[in-house]
């Protein structure tokens, strides 16, 4: 497979998962139907293949796309979504506290910070799913640089480099009393260190935000 131009999807079970957030001290359990989320996240030539765009500062087809912002990612799913002749799943406004997510379609979407979750755990209990230099790039091993998606073991489930690499973008706000639309971000990624690139994890940053070891893989509702 090609991973440079095709998009692998992969058919995720339904489920509950808990999630915590360590600086408030809160937790909360989440009932998930079935949905498809990408074995990869987006490479930088899947990126360009759909937007004509290059943003990333390491280069080369295979990388994860990284310097992209929450609302970048937003926008490449409606353009992936029309490219492929499914329903957009985004309504855009001026800006992040705009866009609207129309769960009825089938189009392109980021994954909800549950499902993202549920996915990377693939039925594991644990804080990772399999050893971290096995299944992980992280600050230890990745020698200062992102690495071609799939070099590392993938879970139970056929996905890859859900933990380290890069940051994934999810969908949900992170606290919006606190925090306003800053947006989640999961998994760790290439400079992080083994604690971060743990699958409870939470990050969170501006939807405009763009940095080098941030990037995202993409999801569609309901099974094949």
């Amino acid at each position: 497979m090609d991973t440079s131009t095709e998009f692998a999807m992969v058919d995720v079970p339904p489920g509950r998962v808990t999630l915590s957030d360590r600086r408030t001290q809160r937790s909360w359990a989440v009932d998930l139907a079935p949905y498809r989320l990408a074995a990869f996240a987006v490479t930088q030539a899947q990126y360009a293949q759909v937007t004509g765009e290059r943003p990333s500062t390491a280069q080369g087809e295979l990388l994860p796309v990284e310097g992209v912002s929450w609302l970048d990612a937003v926008r490449f799913c409606n353009a992936l979504s029309l490219r492929e002749g499914l329903a957009p799943a985004y309504r855009l406004h001026d800006d992040a506290a705009g866009v609207e997510w129309d769960r009825s379609t089938d189009g392109y979407r980021l994954p909800a910070e549950a499902e993202w979750e549920h996915a990377c755990r693939a039925g594991t209990t644990e804080a990772r799913y399999g050893r971290l230099d096995d299944i992980a790039w992280h600050r230890g091993n990745a020698r200062d640089r992102p690495h071609e998606v799939g070099g590392r073991q993938p879970n139970a489930w056929g996905l890859y480099d859900t933990l380290g690499n890069v940051w994934e973008w999810c969908w949900d706000v992170y606290d919006a009393e606190v925090y306003g639309t800053y947006r989640v971000l999961r998994g760790g990624g290439w400079f992080d260190e083994h604690w971060s690139c743990r699958a409870s994890v939470r990050r969170r940053s501006h939807p405009t935000f763009r940095i080098d070891d941030t990037g995202f893989r993409v999801a569609r509702s309901g099974p094949r």
